[in-house]
């Protein structure tokens, strides 16, 4: 197909590019241009056939993979660039150009229901894991679309409410994980439904701007479906495509070109956009065709999983020894349909296979037959409980040598367009929990949910505790693998776990129907808590290994203008395993307000027992930079620096400290 210019449409024609072409398409100017299909799906693609009567969707049945929390879990760029390279085979399949994530938000507020489409707290993690997801999907032939631009936090009012926040935090906390991902030239980006200081996302030109001009992004900004409400006012804006097509939006575009209230090199500059994203998403994907089978991408989705588990509690209970007697209770161990063990809204989608069974699982590996009862609802709700019979589970509970309770949250607690209220398991799962444990010391409780949990009531009856979030289809597998010690989990948590929502300055911030007013600035997840040294149930950068890992050694060294922080790992136990090592940096004197310490870099290595590795992991200068209010830009202090070596925010094991004087790097 002939490549044509902006000068080659007419002037209706360009107005209807920045338009959409139905709910899943861009316009192609009447076959001038090549068609391009777009189609959520960060955790599997959610390919729409047709819509029912009633609404619904009929969605073509596609690979799910654990949720991007759990994959941020894993802490591993490397099988986070496998997900987008797995993702875009099967969006090839199915005749999709550009894949609607991943989703950079920052977890400002464990209740936000749309935290499981989302990395971290911490932007730097964010930003470099979701920098990998798009590189493997953009280098297999499908275009990223990253989202959403910004400051979407909570989804209470989405639509209306404005995210109040000062230009030093949005640098260092909201933008920040765009910025890194940026790096990866995703071909689009997606604006978030809410206000920013009082603009509407879709209307931002000020955020578009530090996009385009100081993150270097060249491709086409989407609205959220949606998300404009004035189609002029964002084109003015730099927004270049509405989403979904949307005719008394266009036809007021029109009029408004005709009068001169858009201009011609406005119109211009956001067709040009859109006709580069057509033609380089079809680059991007010529001779392109899927490189791994649907069983490779499923035994994918089984390696994040067995990856991002994170073991919170362990007195010695687990692994499982074989021919163990064992009792499985909870609806979630073999879930009637997906959406208990998934979140609601655009990532959900149909699975190609069916449920797993934990309770079957466990046994083919155990060698003995694994008692089962569903034993509660996902909530409580009135009659009497037919799907399940709590007195069962406890009389299971207490036969066996290990009781396993199945708990979560699902697509009803956990979705988009609202938000939970509390971080507490619903009350009958809390109450089967503690009854089962009363007389089954032995148990262990398997957390099926996308977020943080308050476990509070019931963790200190319990021997165990593995989080397994949203764990895709083939999760079961990768759990009872952990279970059984045939994988030693190594998931580290990448959110706080609190003690009390209450702790969290984001919670205690002002709030109405209109305005969310983020008071805390920088303070957000493990930076609160570690600078105010406020006790946390599990903090971040937290998760138990079945191997014992000891830390020696750390030096710094200068290469190429960037510090290198080198330090050993000692595998002291009997296992081989994988620790994930964070390196953090700590201003020694700041010059203005810095959080006590802040992620900069880590390395997930795997030792084997008795061995000892070297790890080296390289910091630039960028790690050491603030956002100067005073200059208007990222400025570093001269001054000492901690460089902190740890197994999480709160397990320092290692530090040596950097002197920064004029822009170099000194070693004390």
């Amino acid at each position: 197909m002939k490549r044509i210019s902006v000068k080659e449409l007419t002037a209706e024609e360009k107005l209807r590019l920045l338009c959409g072409d139905g709910f899943w398409n861009l316009y192609n100017a009447e076959g001038k241009l090549p068609k391009i299909t777009v189609s959520d799906g960060p955790v599997g693609l959610r390919r729409v056939l047709s819509v029912r009567e009633d609404g619904s969707d009929v969605m073509k049945p596609s690979v799910a993979y654990p949720t991007i929390a759990v994959l941020a879990n894993t802490w591993d760029r490397t099988l986070a660039r496998e997900m987008g390279a797995s993702l875009a085979d099967d969006c090839l399949e199915n005749g999709v150009d550009i894949l609607l994530a991943p989703g950079v938000n920052i977890k400002r507020d464990p209740r936000n229901g749309r935290n499981f489409e989302y990395f971290s707290e911490d932007p730097y993690l964010a930003g470099d894991m979701a920098r990998e997801y798009i590189e493997g999907l953009q280098e297999n032939g499908v275009g990223a679309c990253l989202k959403h631009f910004c400051a979407n936090n909570l989804e209470y009012n989405r639509f209306e409410q404005s995210s109040e926040v000062d230009t030093r935090t949005l640098r260092e906390i909201y933008y920040e994980a765009f910025r890194i991902a940026c790096k990866a030239e995703p071909v689009s980006i997606m604006c978030s439904y809410n206000r920013i200081n009082g603009r509407y996302a879709s209307e931002n030109k000020k955020g578009f701007s530090v996009l385009r001009t100081d993150f270097g992004f060249k491709g086409a900004i989407f609205s959220d479906w949606e998300a404009v409400r004035d189609r002029t006012c964002s084109a003015k804006a730099g927004l270049d495509i509405e989403m979904p097509f949307n005719r008394e939006h266009y036809e007021r575009l029109l009029k408004d070109y005709q009068n001169g209230i858009l201009t011609e090199e406005e119109l211009d500059a956001c067709a040009q956009r859109v006709i580069e994203l057509i033609y380089r998403c079809k680059e991007m994907s010529c001779g392109k065709k899927p490189r791994r089978s649907v069983s490779e991408r499923l035994e994918l989705a089984a390696d994040i999983e067995r990856e991002g588990a994170v073991l919170l509690k362990n007195e010695g209970i687990l692994p499982l020894r074989k021919g163990a007697k064992v009792a499985v209770n909870g609806c979630y161990g073999k879930p009637a349909t997906p959406s208990l063990v998934f979140g609601g809204g655009s990532a959900r989608m149909v699975w190609l296979e069916q449920p797993f069974d934990i309770a079957s699982l466990l046994g083919s590996r155990l060698g003995t037959e694994v008692l089962y009862e569903r034993a509660f609802l996902p909530k409580e709700v009135s009659g009497n409980g037919t799907l399940g019979i709590p007195g069962k589970a406890v009389e299971n509970a207490a036969l066996a040598d290990v009781n396993i309770v199945c708990a979560g949250t699902g697509a009803d607690i956990e979705y988009e367009s609202g938000d939970r209220e509390i971080l507490r398991l619903p009350e009958v799962q809390e109450r089967a929990i503690i009854d089962e444990a009363k007389v089954n010391p032995n148990t262990v409780v398997i957390l099926f949910t996308g977020s943080v949990v308050d476990v509070t009531a019931w963790e200190p009856y319990v021997k165990a505790i593995l989080w397994a979030g949203f764990c895709g289809e083939r999760g079961g597998e990768a759990i009872a693998d952990i279970l059984c010690g045939l994988v030693n989990p190594s998931g580290r948590l990448t959110e706080t776990f609190p003690y009390s929502l209450s702790d969290i300055p984001a919670v205690q911030s002002y709030r109405n129907g209109n305005v969310t007013l983020y008071s805390e600035g920088l303070n957000v997840g493990y930076r609160y808590f570690d600078t105010f040294q406020i006790p946390v149930r599990y903090p971040f950068g937290y998760g138990l290994s079945y191997s014992l890992f000891k830390y020696e050694n750390i030096s710094l060294a200068l290469e190429e203008n960037a510090l290198c922080i080198s330090y050993w790992i000692h595998n002291v136990s009997d296992e081989g395993g994988k620790e994930v090592s964070q390196v953090y940096v700590h201003p020694i004197a700041a010059k203005v307000y810095r959080p006590n310490k802040e992620l900069k870099g880590w390395s997930k290595d795997f030792i084997e027992s008795g061995k000892k590795i070297c790890v080296k992991v390289r910091l630039d200068f960028a790690a050491f930079a603030y956002w100067s209010e005073a200059e208007d830009r990222m400025t570093i202090d001269d001054g000492l620096y901690e460089i902190i070596v740890g197994s999480n925010c709160e397990n320092s094991h290692l530090s040596a400290k950097v002197v920064v004087e004029n822009g170099i790097f000194k070693i004390i």
